[in-house]
């Protein structure tokens, strides 16, 4: 069977971004307005981005798969206000549909007033066609006023728009 190229690979990072789309869909023509709900100790923040996606040099082709990289450029837009740079790794396999991303992304700004910054580790697969896609924070990355943070994020894309909804926790400030 023929390889798919390094550009197929590279265009896989940007297939996985809309991944997070077909896993939490939302049909709207309106641009998603920034809320910030307090549900007991669990905090939501929500907004826009843009992201950048660069492709890499490939690390690797094997039997079976073709490994892709693709270098993480974001703005936030929204609760979240700020900008992240990162990594994805993804695999395409033979199967029409089946693959796999991982990536890690550290955001640097503010969310809801509160400097500082945290990481952000995606998984994504997709099983001929099926998708599920986890972001969470990492534990213990965040720093200055987000020390704490914990959460994980939905991400969507509507209209070609990009949105996240970041549900989480955070200690009180001093």
């Amino acid at each position: 069977m023929r390889r798919p190229s390094c550009v197929t690979v590279a265009v896989v990072g940007a297939i996985w971004l809309s991944f997070g789309s077909m896993a939490h869909a939302q049909e709207s023509t309106a641009t998603p307005a920034p809320i910030t709900v307090q549900k007991g100790n669990a905090m939501h923040a929500s907004g826009t981005f843009e992201v950048k996606l660069i492709p890499q040099p490939p690390e690797d082709k094997a039997d079976g798969s073709t490994l892709g990289r693709m270098s993480i450029d974001k703005q936030f837009h929204g609760d979240l206000e700020g900008a992240s740079k990162g990594q994805m790794l993804s695999a395409m396999t033979d199967v029409k549909g089946s693959a796999g991303y991982v990536a890690i992304e550290r955001v640097t700004g503010k969310l809801n007033g509160r400097s500082g910054s945290f990481v952000l580790q995606h998984s994504g697969s997709a099983i001929r066609g099926a998708t599920q896609l986890s972001v969470t924070v990492v534990p213990d990355s965040g720093t200055g006023q987000l020390v704490g943070l914990a959460g994980t994020m939905t991400i969507t894309i509507a209209d070609g728009k990009h949105s996240y909804d970041l549900e989480y926790t955070l200690p009180a400030a001093p």
